[in-house]
């Protein structure tokens, strides 16, 4: 096989870049699998993988959290030439050569069978963060939260988990409250699904340890002071998906609400995700959960990875990154 492009990221006496270079197959990690890249994405763990030290394990590094592609060879038989997959998470892109590149390897037990009902571009518009997104709706449904319960709150609503969340909740007869600290904002979140706003600012963070119950579940992508906000002011046997940390990683909290309330606090990590879990959740989001994400996506080729990943760091993203990679059809 010829040399073919990809986007690797160095560290350079401290400093992590990335940019575009040749590489060949034997460059890549190992994997049963080889793909040829159809789409990724762009997620929040893209940018800070490729712009600070913690996240990827050894460098250089081929970035990439996520792939769809078709499978060019497959030495597992589990796998066969020509099927359509998916790959997202575990150690993609990060222990291992990412979904940055016009060709992937992977082990085979990272793979996930294209849906029926499911595009390649479509799976990359939901990609790591819808997935994300969806896995929480999941769990909150099995902590018992149904339509007509009351409403769901979504924080970090402007970025992908959250804009997905809100888009998916709304399809799915949720109502939902988009929390967002971007008042410009307040046309695009009614767009993607919210029946209403609530101003971040608006919000009075007390000592307090319990306060007025107003969801009946919430999809946190912030933490810090806004996820203990939501544990206080959930609603009884109400739920919270905790799936990123934007907004901090410490939590003030006493066991009031929980005790008193029967709140749940559920993590929401898609790496470690069962592959039984996967395979259900990427099912959902072909059929029931299935929306047109086209309004929040924005498609982008490698040489625009730099800009996005800026974007994302400086928390001014709105939507989704898709990136289209060679053999895109």
């Amino acid at each position: 096989m010829k040399p073919f492009r990809a986007f690797r990221i160095f560290n350079d006496g401290g400093t992590i870049a990335g940019r575009i270079v040749e590489t060949t197959l034997d460059e890549l990690t190992p994997g049963e699998v080889v793909l040829r890249a159809a789409y990724s994405s762009v997620n929040y763990k893209d940018a800070l993988a490729a712009t600070g030290p913690r996240i990827i394990r050894s460098f250089p590094r081929i970035g990439g959290i996520d792939v769809s592609g078709t499978v060019v060879s497959s030495t597992d038989p589990r796998v066969t030439e020509g099927d359509n997959v998916i790959a997202t998470s575990y150690e993609i892109g990060v222990g291992n050569d990412g979904g940055y590149a016009e060709y992937v390897r992977v082990p085979a037990d990272w793979v996930v069978p294209l849906p029926a009902g499911l595009t390649l571009r479509e799976s990359m518009e939901y990609g790591t963060a819808g997935f994300t997104a969806a896995l929480a709706i999941v769990r909150l449904e099995h902590n018992g939260l149904r339509p007509g319960h009351g409403p769901v709150a979504v924080t970090g609503s402007t970025g992908g988990v959250g804009g997905i969340a809100i888009s998916l909740l709304a399809g799915c007869g949720y109502k939902v409250t988009a929390i967002t600290g971007k008042e410009s904002e307040r046309e695009y979140l009614v767009k993607l699904g919210a029946h209403e706003i609530l101003s971040r600012h608006a919000i009075q963070f007390t000592d307090r340890p319990i306060e007025h119950g107003q969801w009946a579940a919430a999809v946190d992508a912030a933490g810090g002071d806004l996820l203990s906000w939501l544990v206080k002011t959930t609603m009884a046997w109400g739920g919270i998906a905790s799936t990123g940390l934007t907004g901090g990683i410490d939590l003030k909290l006493s066991v009031i609400p929980f005790i008193l309330r029967g709140v749940s606090l559920i993590g929401i990590d898609s790496v470690t995700c069962p592959m039984e879990i996967r395979k259900d959740v990427w099912q959902r989001l072909a059929t029931d959960m299935k929306r047109d994400l086209s309004p929040m996506t924005r498609e982008i080729t490698l040489e625009a990875l730099p800009d996005a990943f800026a974007t994302l760091a400086a928390g001014q993203a709105r939507g989704r990154y898709v990136v289209r990679l060679a053999g895109s059809a």
